[in-house]
């Protein structure tokens, strides 16, 4: 059993490590200073040609989706879990985690020591997928969820609702003071990829005669993504036929990002009333917007005024949404005590 985890500089020898494996960027960070984030993609490649050309055994993050059509292209999670529970996908989150970790850049004969924040949803079905893929690379674990870790991380711990629009899903957290349980937790797969769908069948209804793939639309939400009013229009130039062609997208970003907002707010209320009664007008006060989702301009206001006929609400936008989770996973390695962690 491995010991209470201390600073790294009383433990030379040990290298803490923070992981936000996301179903679409995984981040980490580590004792040593180190902070990386990838897409969380992995691609081998088809063929020998394939690997001629490359010149490598396996591709990473934007990269792999850079030679998307020279690799076997792997997004291992969807909907918060490994998707299909097939071998590949298995071996991708391995792929993935060792990646990371060689990120942080460890010394020869350091030893790992890895909280891993997943999406609520993977603790509950894949904890032990999580477990056996760094089991190879780390000598002691601690899986939690990446709501909980954000609210570690924000020293969000009483009184406290954590809200991370990821990708694959929107998880929430609420925080009592205590180390949350499951019924603590919840997890809607409408996110960051249920906007990418729904701006795709918008798209292809006001312009049937322009192909818009999936990268394209990822990309036009991260960019352009709003809910509420905006100043102009947002045009893009995409090839129809062989002509390129502006077109004005502004309609159906806002449409796309604003179908999350109603089943977030409802959500949000649900836990709300089941908190004790006492305390739920500081609960209302203490809301935390995390994961990528938060960061779709006026989404803030746009749920508050949607929680606005249940009292009045304040949200929060976490620091650095982009390493709140590995920030906060790294924070828990160094007050973790012994009990919490696993073995390796």
């Amino acid at each position: 059993m491995a010991k209470k985890s201390t600073p790294s500089k009383a433990h030379p020898d040990i290298l803490y490590l923070g992981i936000d494996l996301g179903t679409s960027r995984s981040a980490i960070a580590a004792s040593n200073g180190k902070r990386q984030w990838i897409e969380s993609y992995v691609g081998w490649p088809r063929d020998f040609v394939a690997k001629k050309m490359l010149g490598r055994d396996i591709l990473f993050g934007e990269d792999a989706v850079e030679h998307r059509l020279s690799v076997e292209l792997v997004r291992p999670l969807e909907f918060g879990v490994i998707k299909d529970g097939t071998d590949r996908n298995e071996e991708a989150v391995r792929e993935l985690i060792h990646h990371l970790i060689e990120l942080a850049e460890p010394e020869e004969g350091q030893k790992i020591y890895a909280a891993v924040g997943v999406p609520a949803e993977a603790l509950r079905v894949n904890k032990m997928a999580i477990r056996n893929a760094v089991r190879e690379y780390a000598d002691a674990l601690m899986v939690v969820s990446e709501p909980f870790a954000v609210a570690y991380g924000q020293n969000a711990l009483n009184n406290a609702l954590i809200i991370d629009i990821g990708a694959g899903t929107t998880d929430f957290c609420v925080m009592h003071g205590t180390m949350p349980t499951e019924e603590d937790q919840r997890t809607l797969t409408l996110a960051g990829d249920s906007i990418d769908r729904r701006l795709t069948e918008i798209l292809r209804e006001q312009y049937p005669g322009v192909r818009f793939g999936e990268q394209t639309v990822r990309h036009l939400k991260e960019a352009h993504g709003f809910v509420g009013p905006t100043n102009g229009k947002i045009t893009v130039t995409m090839p129809v036929g062989a002509k390129l062609t502006e077109i004005d997208v502004t309609d159906a970003i806002r449409r796309a990002c604003e179908s999350i907002v109603a089943p977030i707010a409802e959500t949000a209320i649900d836990l709300v009333s089941r908190y004790e009664p006492e305390f739920q007008e500081m609960l209302r006060r203490n809301v935390y917007l995390a994961g990528g989702g938060s960061q779709i301009k006026g989404i803030d206001k746009a749920l508050e005024d949607a929680l606005g006929e249940y009292g009045s609400f304040k949200i929060t936008l976490v620091r650095d949404a982009l390493f709140a989770g590995a920030d906060g996973a790294l924070a828990l390695t160094q007050d973790m005590p012994e009990e919490y962690w696993e073995d390796m």
